[in-house]
């Protein structure tokens, strides 16, 4: 298990990274869990959680990033889209 949490610990680790850039538009995200398959879902809160480019920033932005630094990590999905 320690495998996971250290995983986890990654995630937010460049989730944090990433957030300053969606809180300068009103936005920002919450992690809810990383599945058994390397799929991380993530809540998108505030503007970013009506926002119509959302998914386009989930996808080229933090799932790029994620995926760059963290190559282990499949998909990110917005729960709440």
């Amino acid at each position: 298990m320690a495998n996971r949490e250290e995983l986890k610990t990654k995630v937010e680790n460049v989730l944090e990274q990433v957030r300053p850039y969606l809180q300068q538009d009103g936005g920002d995200l919450t992690l809810i869990e990383i599945t058994d398959d390397n799929i991380v879902n993530v809540e998108l809160t505030g503007a970013c959680s009506s926002c119509a480019f959302s998914t386009m920033t989930l996808k080229n932005g933090v799932e790029a990033t994620l995926k760059k630094v963290l190559p282990e990590i499949k998909e990110v999905v917005a729960v709440n889209l």
